[in-house]
């Protein structure tokens, strides 16, 4: 497997990480490019992650980031293709044997650009959740320290239940809003 699952303290210099990468990124894609978030457990104030910056790009044109492919290579970015997630890119960058970031690329519209962004504002606004979810992860870190697959399988209903109260709560701050 060669994957050690750590989930490690919040580190107050991940937003500058992000920061930073999602400037070579707009230099990458270029005209591509609509928008970056960070997303993830880094990008939550406070809470224990893996040390693995989570970064969404929302782009015009999804089947033209794939000629572009060679440009996210020279910044140390490995394709994944879809990766599980239809209408996807996925990215994977390692610094030596360490991995580093996970680039995320979604067509504006996709339907999980809103999702993991609701679920991110709502774990920043509802910190015992955030909390339960570190928690949850610290508890299958130690489970799973060689099982990627079984970590991120053991947060699997955990996380629909938090997308479910984070859709409700988004209805709830935006009742005018339909999905």
């Amino acid at each position: 497997m060669g994957y050690h699952v750590e989930v490690v303290d919040y580190n107050p210099i991940w937003p500058e990480q992000f920061q930073e990468e999602a400037v070579q990124i707009r230099r990458a894609l270029g005209q591509e490019l609509v928008a970056t978030y960070h997303m993830g457990s880094t990008s939550v104030p406070g809470i224990k992650a893996k040390p693995i910056i989570d970064i969404l790009a929302e782009v015009r044109d999804i089947d033209k980031i794939d000629e572009l492919n060679e440009n996210l290579a020279r910044l140390g970015y490995e394709a994944k293709g879809e990766f599980g997630i239809r209408g996807r890119r996925f990215f994977i960058k390692n610094d030596g044997q360490v991995r580093t970031h996970h680039l995320h690329v979604f067509q504006s519209g996709h339907p999980e650009i809103e999702r993991v962004l609701t679920f991110r504002d709502y774990l920043c606004a509802h910190p015992q959740d955030a909390r339960a979810y570190e928690q949850l992860k610290e508890e299958l870190a130690h489970k799973y320290p060689q099982d990627r697959e079984s970590y991120t399988e053991g947060k699997t209903d955990f996380i629909r239940e938090l997308d479910r109260k984070a859709r409700d709560w988004k209805l709830e701050q935006f009742p005018d809003r339909s999905e």
